[in-house]
């Protein structure tokens, strides 16, 4: 038997600012918490941290639910959390701290059994202490946690409803242990795993039950039931700040209008939790080192600022992740000073908070500090003790310069590098292209930037003047490797397609890899993401069903077509490929 336990665009410094106090100066424990706003709040939080890999390691399968919470702590290469860690995080000038959790580590789930062992909620409730007493705040959620969370996605009624039960049980042991615990301290429901993470099969082999509408939906019934639950758990609970979690916790997924913030009976204590890691290829991968074009200061400085469609409406942004990750061999991406500056400068304009995503690659654990010195100081510098003497409005105002000149510098920067396709409006083809070991990279995305590339890779880009046969290539002989390691990602892109040749179709001719011919395995489609940029997409495995409104020249073709035209068993070293294809109206 199942032993489930019944359980505006600145309205952020709006206070500061008619005040003319200083923005976040003095302790938490001098804040009245209770009666600020979930706007007012961020202006408080400052700089954050991760501690990542740490007590969200995964170990249920291995070593099981039966180990000390020290096992699960260490499974991942971290150190054991300590005082002194976290104190000296707060000294390195992160004022915030999110502590991610794996909360069914210890627990019995699959037979029923919802219990967290006591001494696990212990050991997160001891590092919490930890963060409290350096005088941060903190976050705790429940991240990936082996993926249980594509439950919610089976083919199985009863297993969907056993993943509510895990949540609702979860949520309220987490809660009820918390409940009396001070306003600084914040519930964040989950991680990556509202939305398309639902139909993960990591636990559940027949998810993927879910279209992409029901996704959005079960999205905001979870969010609701997170906030329902913790409201009526008592103590502190009853108006504790609390952190919703963005569709997939992608910016451009969370604006779309299917998702939808829950209902609240206190008043204005949401947050909203997205995560930044664009571009992904100079963010998370080896593949691109650089960055800093006007496009890409361009690319970010606009998807930062849709967020204030949810700061409008009361609710506080905290951007739960982000970061550029160390290359595999630790060291840093070059221009990683200048990403870091603008994406802060952003934040502090519009008030969202930032929380780096951090394994001990930044911070290093087992020595107490910041890996590189000019790393150091940025931190140090962005802290809100070093922004304790200016109010509200200078901070906003010094980052709106600060991103101005910015943007200058890397406009004069590329007028004398010369221009470049696409720079005029014009419709410009391209391959999309990641490698499989994600090492080798050129323009992946539907906005074409040929400057995110691999270096050593040469790129045959067509404009698109009218109707005719074009060929698009890449040439990854130049690079490091000498070849792309087979394919992960793959897409003709036609920027501008939608918009200056509405209706049209790219039609294949001919695939050739390392010269010879290819021969696909079904039909190519013209389809748009964003209505903008046309594609054919040559190898996507993320598609996971063929989209209604997709263009062929011969419908007789639509029961063959496929979003995975390349079979990853069948390649291998990629030093070349090239497509011909006919671009014409349907």
């Amino acid at each position: 038997m199942k032993k489930i336990f019944i359980l505006s665009l600145v309205c952020v410094f709006l206070l500061a600012t008619t005040s003319g106090m200083a923005q976040g100066a003095g302790k938490i424990g001098d804040l009245n918490l209770r009666d600020m706003t979930a706007l007012e709040l961020t202006g408080h939080m400052g700089n954050g941290i991760n501690l990542g890999n740490t007590m969200e390691a995964y170990g249920h399968r291995y070593p099981g639910i039966h180990e000390p919470p020290s096992t699960y702590e260490t499974l991942w290469g971290q150190p054991i959390t300590t005082s002194e860690m976290i104190m000296e995080m707060k000294k390195a000038g992160f004022d915030s701290i999110r502590i991610p959790v794996a909360w069914t580590n210890t627990m019995d789930y699959r037979n029923g059994d919802y219990t967290i062992s006591p001494a696990y909620l212990e050991r997160v409730a001891e590092i919490v202490n930890y963060a409290l007493d350096a005088d941060m705040f903190v976050i705790i959620n429940d991240h990936w946690d082996g993926g249980w969370w594509g439950m919610f996605g089976s083919a199985s009624e009863q297993t969907r409803k056993d993943a509510m039960d895990v949540f609702t049980s979860m949520w309220t042991q987490v809660g009820t242990y918390f409940k009396d615990y001070p306003h600084q301290l914040i519930f964040e429901v989950a991680n990556e795993e509202l939305g398309t993470r639902l139909n993960e099969t990591s636990i559940a082999a027949d998810s993927g039950y879910l279209s992409e509408r029901e996704t959005y939906q079960v999205t905001n019934r979870i969010n609701q039931k997170f906030v329902d639950l913790i409201r009526g758990l008592g103590g502190n609970n009853s108006d504790r700040f609390l952190l919703v979690a963005g569709y997939n916790t992608d910016i451009e997924r969370t604006m779309d209008d299917r998702f939808v913030m829950p209902k609240d009976t206190a008043q204005n204590k949401l947050l909203l939790s997205v995560h930044y890691y664009t571009p992904w290829n100079y963010c998370g991968t080896d593949s691109v080192n650089n960055w800093g074009t006007e496009q890409e200061y361009d690319i970010q400085n606009e998807l930062l600022g849709k967020m204030t469609k949810f700061t409008d409406q009361g609710y506080g942004i905290i951007f739960g992740e982000y970061g550029v990750l160390p290359k595999s061999d630790g060291s840093l991406k070059k221009n990683i000073i200048d990403f870091l500056t603008n994406f802060h400068d952003n934040m502090e304009l519009y008030g969202y908070v930032p929380m780096l995503w951090d394994t001990s690659s930044f911070f290093i654990r087992t020595e107490l500090k910041i890996v590189d010195e000019d790393l150091a100081n940025f931190f140090k510098e962005r802290s809100l003790e070093n922004r304790s003497a200016l109010s509200a409005n200078e901070v906003k105002e010094r980052a709106k310069a600060s991103m101005a000149t910015a943007l200058e510098i890397a406009r004069q920067r590329d007028e004398e590098a010369g221009p470049v396709l696409g720079g005029s409006g014009e419709a410009v083809a391209w391959i999309m292209f990641d490698s499989g070991d994600y090492l080798t990279t050129y323009s992946v995305g539907d906005i074409y930037t040929p400057t995110a590339k691999t270096e050593g890779v040469i790129a045959t880009d067509v404009v698109i003047e009218e109707e005719g046969t074009y060929t698009v290539a890449l040439d990854f002989r130049g690079t490091e490797q000498g070849y792309a390691n087979s394919v992960s990602f793959s897409a003709i892109g036609i920027y501008n397609g939608e918009i200056l040749f509405p209706g049209y179709v790219i039609e294949i001719k001919k695939l050739l890899i390392n010269g010879k011919p290819y021969n696909m395995r079904g039909k190519p489609y013209t389809t748009a993401d964003d209505k903008a940029c046309t594609r054919v997409n040559l190898y996507n495995e993320w598609v996971t069903s063929i989209p209604k409104d997709i263009r062929v020249l011969n419908d007789n073709f639509l029961p063959y077509v496929s979003a995975t035209l390349l079979n990853k068993r069948n390649i291998d070293k990629i030093e070349t490929i090239e497509v011909e294809f006919d671009y014409v109206k349907k």
